[in-house]
């Protein structure tokens, strides 16, 4: 994928430039600058008629509860149009004006809808659970846990007291959580109660 990436990034360029080159040679410079802007022109009108009328389908599509998954991949499509029919060049007009269509679109959407189908079929289509990849294929998240799962339950056993004079009226000398009717000590046993120092 990177290979593929790394070619259109330098193949495109240069074939434009070539395009260029050849269409300026048998039109003139002028003709092939009227073009550019033109194919721009006609790009942002078609990309404010038809991203219009997606965008209403779309929201027709959500306020019956269904998701408009047609109609994002149509959205997407037809951005990416758009801003191939901005950039200067015959062969990103040539695509742009590809996806303006919408039986390419379709074509496209059902061709990459089959490739992520097989993905998901062969396994390589990656998923995670709670931070851990699982394979769908291999193990299903219904059923019971996996052998190899090293999660497991720590019980912690303790004691507990219940306190129930937090809403008695606070009284000066008595600290709350403490029993009222047991008597309290004196400041000296509290200065007593501290860490104290062994001698040898």
């Amino acid at each position: 994928m990177a290979l593929v990436l790394l070619a259109v990034f330098i193949g495109l360029p240069l074939l434009e430039i070539a395009v260029f080159i050849e269409v300026g040679s048998a039109f003139g410079v002028w003709p092939t600058i009227a073009a550019t802007v033109a194919t721009a022109i006609a790009g942002s009108l078609l990309l404010r008629a038809q991203g219009l009328a997606t965008l209403l389908r779309a929201r027709a599509q959500m306020d019956q509860g269904q998701l408009p998954a047609r109609e994002m991949f149509e959205g997407i499509c037809l951005v990416l149009a758009g801003a191939l029919l901005l950039v200067p060049g015959f062969v990103t007009d040539a695509l742009g004006l590809l996806l303006f269509v919408p039986p390419f679109r379709e074509v496209l959407r059902r061709f990459i809808g089959h490739r992520l189908a097989a993905r998901g079929g062969q396994g390589r289509t990656r998923i995670f659970v709670d931070g851990q990849e699982v394979n769908p294929n291999s193990w299903e998240g219904g059923g019971p846990a996996r052998p190899d799962d090293d999660r497991r339950s720590t019980v912690i056993d303790g004691d507990f007291e219940e306190v129930d004079d937090l809403d008695r009226p606070y009284r000066p000398g008595r600290r709350r959580g403490t029993d009222p009717d047991r008597p309290q000590d004196s400041p000296e046993d509290r200065r007593n109660d501290g860490p104290r120092r062994l001698e040898p």
